[in-house]
């Protein structure tokens, strides 16, 4: 399969045939049904992770070929690629999808016991593991990947990327609670048992400050931004420190690791498996 998507992905044909399709119509459903992924554990990895840059190549393949038709249901009006179409959830995982506006495209893998408060959206190419909990109006963008026994919650945005093929895109790792209006873009790796405090923003081009450990965490020129394990950020400020800043009494936003997380803050998130 990787073979033939490549192919497709490095030689656009004026007309897709049948069997160019067919390989489409194959490749998704191997993304949804979480056989392939874009990105995947690699201990070898000074990440953890590894970009699988074909299958980004196989999701673009999907836009290339989809043709923009009628989606409506009802009276609701929907236009977008018939390659692309919403994901319809049958009870065998134990899928929740509550009532009120959320989408799924198909592409997206959910695992055991995914809840999804509305309205929410999960897009292409998106891996959400068991147990997990996507809140409303919360995103999941194209490729991100998000780990079992999450909680992502109201309003929050996880990135996608799907260009360049071979960037890495937004990991949350299991066990990580992000908290409300946070957003995480750019590659970023949360790793795993990690608690975003409310209005927490990850990217590449703001340091976290560690406080419990007296370091700087910062993205690399070709390394992502990394939060350690079982680390508790929140949004603060730095003050600048020269020039009409320093004499305006401005400061600039920087996340901040306060804690680890430990029995005390086990105990004051414990509400969210009742949720589930």
């Amino acid at each position: 399969m990787q073979l033939l998507i490549e192919r497709l992905f490095d030689n656009k044909p004026d007309t897709y045939t049948p069997e160019d399709k067919a390989i489409f119509a194959a490749f998704l459903i191997s993304l949804t049904e979480g056989s392939i992924r874009a990105a995947e554990p690699d201990p070898a990895s000074a990440t953890g992770w590894r970009v699988n840059a074909w299958v980004k190549k196989g999701i673009l393949v999907g836009f290339r070929m989809g043709i923009n038709v009628d989606m409506s249901v009802g009276s609701l009006s929907f236009r977008d690629k018939d390659t692309y179409p919403m994901q319809q959830v049958g009870p065998e995982k134990g899928i929740r999808i509550v009532p009120g506006g959320s989408s799924v495209r198909q592409g997206a893998y959910l695992g055991r016991n995914v809840t999804c408060m509305p309205p929410m959206y999960i897009n292409a190419g998106a891996w959400v593991g068991d147990g997990t909990m996507v809140d409303s109006h919360a995103l999941v963008g194209s490729c991100a990947q998000v780990g079992a026994h999450c909680h992502i919650s109201a309003a929050s945005q996880i990135g996608g990327v799907l260009e360049p093929v071979g960037a890495l895109p937004v990991i949350i790792e299991d066990d990580v609670l992000i908290g409300g209006n946070c957003g995480v873009y750019e590659g970023t790796i949360v790793k795993r048992r990690a608690v975003l405090g409310t209005g927490t923003i990850l990217n590449r081009s703001t340091p976290v400050y560690d406080l419990v450990r007296n370091t700087i965490h910062r993205a690399g020129d070709d390394d992502p931004l990394v939060v350690p394990e079982g680390a508790v950020v929140i949004a603060g400020a730095r003050a600048i420190t020269n020039g009409p800043g320093k004499d305006w009494g401005i400061s600039v936003y920087t996340p901040v690791i306060v804690k680890y997380r430990d029995a005390k803050t086990d105990t004051r998130i414990q509400l969210e498996d009742l949720l589930r």
